[in-house]
């Protein structure tokens, strides 16, 4: 019991950490969430995390909340993801709470508009960072298939300015079925 407590206690101060150092939204938080809980604690492996990454990315509401949902709930079961959840929300909840406060006073602040220019900057960084891992995990994977499905994503979305929730929709349908069939080979008997 005592050890169910430990990893209580360290999945709740672990998200409420990693949310209030976090500035730039929830992108921002999936490479220091893969640091904390596949490298430093090693509860969840890579491909583990990966997976429950896309299916927060994928589903409705903040990455940051949908990925700490996930990973508690691996990690410890229900009482994991709420307490992942608690300490995701409570540190951007107290510290809105506290700059609504004194908002009028740091609002036209010269030296608060540089420093938030300048988060700015490391935020778009984490964020190519994000994107250059899970893209290089699509490539690894040497499915031709998936290559072609991440391509003709960017081009819709990009440059056909196609609405994502149809490209989300339509590349997790292509996904499923590319599995489902890669499954059915491989039980195949040859």
């Amino acid at each position: 019991m005592e050890k169910k407590k430990g990893v209580y206690r360290t999945l709740f101060s672990a998200a409420f950490k990693l949310s209030a150092g976090t500035f730039g939204g929830g992108f921002v938080i999936v490479p220091l969430m893969r640091e904390k809980f596949v490298r430093q604690l090693h509860w969840i492996e890579e491909q583990e995390m990966m997976d429950l990454i896309a299916i927060a990315e994928s589903a409705p509401g903040a990455i940051a909340v949908n990925a700490s949902i996930l990973v508690g709930y691996h990690v410890a079961g229900c009482l994991g993801a709420l307490l992942a959840v608690l300490g995701t929300v409570l540190p951007p909840l107290l510290i809105i709470s506290a700059v609504s406060c004194c908002y009028s006073a740091v609002r036209d602040n010269v030296l608060v508009s540089l420093v938030m220019t300048g988060m700015l900057s490391g935020v778009a960084a984490v964020i190519c960072d994000v994107v250059i891992t899970l893209g290089a995990r699509v490539i690894k994977a040497g499915r031709p298939v998936l290559w072609l499905l991440m391509g003709l994503a960017f081009v819709a979305v990009q440059i056909w300015k196609v609405n994502i929730v149809p490209v989300m929709l339509l590349c997790g349908a292509v996904g499923a079925a590319d599995t489902a069939l890669g499954r059915r080979k491989a039980v195949r008997p040859a």
